[in-house]
């Protein structure tokens, strides 16, 4: 399984018994990331059994506390584990700041180095690349400076075409890895034997765009076209679109919108006003514009074969 999102807390403003704020774990070809750091959310990984030491990336969107207060605790608590591998988090300038502040002033000891990774561009730029994932910025509009953040998997080498390699019996078992990563064969006779016969195209990169919060800006959706899972936040429904505007929120009707303009394969709405008691209206207001659309609760596992 190459994608797998885990919800960890999915509702905005303040924290509530049954109600958490934004946080997300996310699985992604052998990575593992934390995507915002609301308040609880070390709590929500015991409950939700997230590997603490898996996590060496944490993507903050912005620095509203019910995306951030979270994380000075999951922090500490690190350093309290003896944790000792470097940490990377990315977010807005002043987030090095605000954090080494607090851990300060509290005297809380860490072994470990945070390397922060502070960003201001309003446009979309690579933050993050190794051999298995890129991480883009998605910029959106908000009270405050914030982004989302688009996660796209590394294509994966070719798949061997055994079928075809059959037919060629000087091909041996230690040619197969040159022929995984596309090299052509040659043969003893001087033939060349081209890749694409002895090997199948690899499954298609899949990808996960995180976007909350912000206001309707349907000028992203270049940067998450044809995304495999889109999580987009919906703090309310149509009929309080004047307050969503005024907030600079989206409504279930707004994030379907991006969804459809963007062609993504599933989109999951989140971060609802503690105004609305029965969430699944959010649902069933954004699939009167985008069919395949669900809604974040808590502890809800979304994955992408």
């Amino acid at each position: 399984m190459s994608l797998r999102l885990t919800i960890l807390g999915c509702h905005s403003a303040t924290p509530r018994i049954n109600a958490f704020p934004t946080s997300q774990y996310l699985e992604i070809n052998s990575r593992n990331f934390l995507i915002d750091c609301g308040e609880g959310t070390q709590r929500q990984m015991r409950k939700y059994k997230v590997g603490f030491s898996k996590i060496d990336h944490i993507f903050i969107s912005h620095l509203h506390g019910d995306h951030y207060y979270g994380l000075v605790g999951l922090l500490s608590t690190y350093g309290i584990l003896s944790r000792e591998k470097d940490m990377h988090i990315f977010g807005p300038k002043g987030i090095k700041k605000a954090t080494m502040q607090m851990l300060k002033i509290s005297e809380s000891h860490a072994k470990f180095n945070m390397v922060f990774h502070e960003l201001s561009s309003n446009e979309s730029e690579l933050i993050f690349e190794d051999d298995k994932v890129s991480v883009r910025t998605i910029p959106l509009k908000h009270r405050v400076y914030t982004n989302g953040y688009l996660f796209t998997e590394k294509e994966k080498p070719r798949k061997l075409n055994m079928l075809n390699i059959s037919g060629y019996p000087e091909i041996d078992r230690a040619d197969y890895l040159n022929i995984k990563a596309g090299k052509d064969v040659v043969l003893s006779s001087g033939e060349i034997v081209s890749n694409l016969e002895l090997t199948l195209n690899p499954p298609k990169p899949l990808s996960f765009a995180f976007c909350s919060d912000t206001c309707y800006k349907p000028d992203i959706v270049p940067i998450i076209k044809n995304v495999d899972l889109l999580y987009h936040e919906a703090t309310f429904l149509d009929d309080r679109q004047g307050l969503a505007k005024k907030t600079k929120h989206s409504t279930s009707i707004e994030a379907a919108k991006i969804a459809k303009e963007a062609n993504v394969s599933k989109l999951i709405v989140g971060h609802y006003s503690g105004r609305y008691k029965d969430i699944s209206l959010f649902k069933k207001e954004a699939a009167t514009v985008f069919e395949n659309v669900d809604i974040a609760e808590t502890g809800k596992v979304f994955s992408v074969d």
